[in-house]
């Protein structure tokens, strides 16, 4: 069968990555997802690529950033100029192009430390370019006191009883005066949680959304707005993500579209004590927001009369009260806390929730009851597949990508099912063409499915699943590309038993299954984030030595998908303490959602900036920008023998080519055959290697060496670990 060849110059003002979108492909009727196929660089501004196997094609050419040709329909081989003119015979001079000469070799370069060169965002259409810092916003610098707020749960105080410590603390305000430090820090994009109002009894992270129209006051000020973080961020050159939860609301409904029936939590009086005794830090009198002159949490217009006619007064929770499906009298001490703070799934509006009620035992590794019950009290399972609630989530967030949201992070992937959750995705990306949207699908292994590997989940609630198309939970290449990458949890799974023990024996495992995902080289690679580390059951911060955490950012830096940071790894900050709260009394400040802003403050921004780790990733930012293969290329040649790595990314067909060796622990020798011929430089040492077509180079312990075909030299300055 004949294949098509075509070639396409590339249009004055594109981005440099060309892609071509085709259906009705005959025979068969061909077709690909938006923004379509990667096209091949061959030079002078030429791409190309080969459609294998069909007779005619239609097709539109774009650069995945909103700038297109019209519908073209081809059924031969073709050129088609940047004026928008096809030709069916070479252009004259372009074999010259086709096979170009090696380029004059480069002097080295040393490139500065700091923050390096960004180029602009409208121009960094692909999101593998970029490096991710994902941080609490909460959490994470306070410049606006004015908005703190503590949680009903989990208060801190100090040795005299006063609460500190307010869940609520840090704001945009802080992260605008902080963007400074994670640019220099060598971060192109910022991961924030969930912006939109939420309500919980502990709800600072935003995972309990109430309203997905409103940001969140508590993170607002008069003078840093969202709109003003976005812009303030995009002057710097760094890309916003949004944290966006589909699966489940708060325990209290969506305002102005449905209510989940409770008692006001201003009448709640515990057992043994009376009305107007409670004293829980700022909570005095009563539970009900001590911030909100009416002491009440929930301002929902859909809300019962009763329950609007008591929002607006009885502040202290005294005036009679009787519950309308008992007909008991509140206030009432040690009245069924149930009544204010429970759910009872069968009453929920099959409108909007499902009914089937809470995830418990092996529910976690079964796909149905994963995705129709509730994971919590305060995580209520929406009814997704529904148009009703799909029209008012797809409504809500295209309005923040119109305020210059760049990319998507989903919640919870796997509590949805994949087709369902599909249509949310591709309605976004048709809403903001080019749009980068992943998801986070936790599992604490290989995450294999069906394939085996010793999962004991389908594959239809693992993260490869959601990154492709087909309907064979055996095989991955049954469907293509869904275009939704996920977190690699299955490469963080591996860190328990490699990184974390000063190995990287046993990595090379689940890169050989690399083939499952749509995409492998757009997943979003981690060492820990806010749920999860790499230390025995994945409950803690990283507690490693230093020189294991620098090497395993080696490995993540240098090896295919999209690294991203937690906040305050780049200090090892909280080491080795819990994630998330633990025993019933714990606090934030004992946890790795512990505030970073003291880190942050100019007394002390120096010293922050000064740690061997900063500096560490300070540089590889720096190197990773520098190399298209780091950013973009896949995993071949890889050989893994505990001590050391080795690999080759090669972009494009030699366009960007890249020899990486790794090394932890101990020296290494890094020895890999069957590469390119020509000048290699190291952009971590900056030493050249002429090779005509093996490479062999020492690396030192817990360093890299990255040795670039026709590359840069040295990029960045030797520090504790990188030399």
């Amino acid at each position: 069968m004949a294949d098509i060849l075509l070639h396409v110059e590339r249009p004055s003002g594109w981005a440099d990555s060309v892609h071509v979108h085709v259906w009705d492909g005959e025979p068969g009727g061909f077709a690909s997802q938006w923004p379509g196929l990667p096209m091949e660089p061959v030079g002078a501004g030429w791409y190309r690529i080969r459609l294998r196997g069909v007779s005619s094609i239609r097709l539109v050419f774009n650069d995945g950033c909103g700038r297109q040709t019209a519908d073209q329909y081809r059924d031969s081989d073709g050129w088609l100029d940047a004026g928008g003119v096809w030709s069916s015979v070479e252009p004259k001079g372009f074999g010259a192009v086709e096979h170009p000469v090696a380029r004059p070799a480069p002097p080295p370069v040393l490139a500065p430390s700091g923050f390096g060169e960004l180029r602009p965002i409208e121009e960094r259409c692909d999101f593998r370019e970029e490096t991710i810092y994902f941080l609490l916003t909460a959490r994470f610098n306070d410049s606006d006191p004015s908005n703190n707020f503590f949680c009903r749960d989990r208060i801190q105080f100090d040795s005299t009883g006063h609460p500190v410590d307010p869940h609520w603390r840090g704001d945009f305000k802080g992260l605008i005066q902080r963007l400074d430090y994670i640019r220099d820090l060598g971060f192109s994009a910022i991961w924030i949680t969930p912006p939109v109002e939420n309500r919980s009894g502990l709800d600072y992270h935003g995972y309990h959304a109430y309203d997905w129209t409103r940001i969140d006051p508590r993170l607002e000020s008069p003078d840093a707005t969202y709109q003003d973080l976005i812009d303030a961020a995009h002057a710097k050159g760094i890309k916003i993500i949004q944290d966006v939860v589909i699966n489940h609301s708060c325990q209290y409904g969506i305002r102005g579209k449905v209510h989940i029936d409770h008692l006001p939590i201003k009448y709640y009086v515990p057992a043994g004590s009376e009305p107007g005794r409670v004293d829980h830090g700022p909570y005095q009198g009563s539970l009900g927001n001590y911030a909100w002159p009416n002491r009440d949490d929930i301002d929902n217009p859909v809300a019962p009369d009763w329950y609007r006619e008591r929002h607006a007064r009885d502040p202290d929770g005294v005036e009679p009260l009787v519950d309308p499906k008992t007909g008991e009298t509140l206030p009432k001490p040690g009245y069924d806390p149930g009544r204010f703070f429970g759910i009872d799934p069968g009453s929920l509006d099959p409108d909007w929730y499902h009914q089937e009620g809470f995830i418990c035992g092996g529910d976690w590794e079964s796909a149905y009851p994963l995705q129709h019950k509730h994971i919590a009290g305060d995580c209520i399972d929406l009814a997704v597949e529904r148009q009703n609630l799909k029209d008012y989530i797809i409504g809500a967030v295209s309005r923040y990508l119109d305020m210059g949201v760049d990319a998507l992070r989903i919640d919870t992937v796997k509590h949805i099912e994949r087709d369902t959750l599909l249509e949310y995705v591709d309605a976004w990306k048709a809403h903001k063409p080019g749009l980068f949207v992943f998801g986070e699908n936790l599992v604490k292994g290989y995450g294999w499915g069906d394939l085996g590997g010793g999962d004991n989940g389908p594959s239809e609630i693992r993260p490869w699943w959601y990154t492709r198309l087909g309907t064979d939970p055996r095989d991955p290449l049954s469907g293509g590309n869904s275009g939704f990458p996920q977190l690699d949890f299955g490469l963080f799974s591996t860190f328990r038993d490699t990184v974390s023990k000063g190995t990287y024996a046993g990595t090379g495992q689940v890169l050989g299954m690399d083939w499952i995902y749509g995409d492998v080289t757009q997943l979003v690679t981690f060492l820990q984030n806010h749920d999860v580390g790499p230390d025995n059951d994945f409950k803690y911060r990283f507690k490693g030595d230093q020189w294991m955490a620098a090497a395993a950012y080696n490995l993540i830096w240098t090896l295919r998908g999209i690294p991203c940071l937690y906040y305050g790894e780049e200090i090892e900050f909280m080491k080795g303490a819990p994630q998330d709260v633990e025993g019933e009394r714990d606090t934030l400040h004992q946890t790795g959602r512990a505030y970073f802003g003291d880190h942050l403050t100019d007394a002390r921004i120096a010293e922050t900036q000064s740690h061997p780790l900063y500096r560490h990733i300070q540089r590889l930012n720096l190197i990773r920008r520098a190399i298209p293969a780091l950013q973009k290329a896949p995993v071949t040649r890889l050989a893994e023998w505990g001590d050391g790595m080795s690999f080759v990314r090669d972009h494009s067909d030699g366009a960007s080519y890249a020899v990486v060796g790794l090394a932890i622990g101990s020296d290494q020798h890094i020895q890999v055959d069957g590469v390119r011929a020509g000048l290699y430089r190291d952009a971590v040492s900056g030493n050249e290697i002429a090779s005509d077509g093996e490479l062999s180079f020492s690396v030192s312990a817990n360093s890299a060496g990255i040795y670039v075909l026709d590359g840069p030299g040295k990029v960045g300055e030797d520090g504790v670990y990188l030399r």
